[in-house]
């Protein structure tokens, strides 16, 4: 069973529909209980860094969420749900995530257009179970805010939007994509898919 976790900000129908297509059981749920039964769990995510981390506070889903990485078994972070996943964000205003991995949520800044929004290619940056037989195609991302990890090697994958931002993060069983994979045409579908494998697998 694939955790897809509710805390009321994510878009969890099409990352459990994704997750049923590939051949696995993907259920929503909203309390530590169900979560820690999980072989594996997805944290998606759309909207605010602020107003999403004060969703999961009220819902004591942060420390289920945190305890969930510290069990070993896999968790995948999408778009806003990786970001939640490091220290802090600057959106509007500073905030704490969860803080598995470390580092920080930045705007982009510059004179182009914000949000990032549509096609752009993967470049990976060094081998990960997630890569298996997976190509540098590319996928689809749409955020205005972008990770900067504290350390190199948290960071798997990157593209480039003006300068090079993040795109994939791992580190054990935690990892983060900021595209949304189940949008991604082939290439997202097969990353999803080998995440989801890690979590099957013995």
């Amino acid at each position: 069973m694939i955790a897809i976790i509710d805390y009321g900000m994510g878009n969890l129908h099409s990352v459990a529909s994704a997750v049923e297509r590939l051949g696995y059981r993907g259920v929503i749920v909203s309390d530590e209980q169900e979560l820690l039964q999980a072989e594996g769990a997805i944290l998606p995510g759309v909207g605010a860094f602020g107003d999403a981390m004060d969703h999961l506070r009220e819902s004591k889903l942060d420390a289920a969420v945190k305890r969930y990485a510290a069990s070993g078994k896999p968790l995948l972070g999408i778009c806003l749900g990786m970001q939640l996943l490091f220290s802090r964000s600057e959106e509007h205003g500073l905030h704490e995530g969860l803080n598995l991995l470390p580092g920080d949520v930045v705007r982009f800044r510059g004179d182009y257009k914000v949000p990032h929004m549509g096609w752009n290619k993967l470049e990976l940056c060094q081998e990960s179970p997630l890569f298996e037989a997976v190509e540098e195609g590319h996928v689809y991302f749409v955020h205005s805010f972008h990770v900067k990890p504290e350390q190199p090697g948290d960071l798997l994958a990157v593209t480039d939007y003006y300068q090079q931002v993040t795109a994939i993060v791992g580190r054990n069983n935690v990892f983060g994509m900021q595209f949304h994979p189940e949008k991604s045409g082939s290439v997202g579908m097969k990353l999803l898919g080998n995440f989801l494998a890690l979590c099957t697998r013995k």
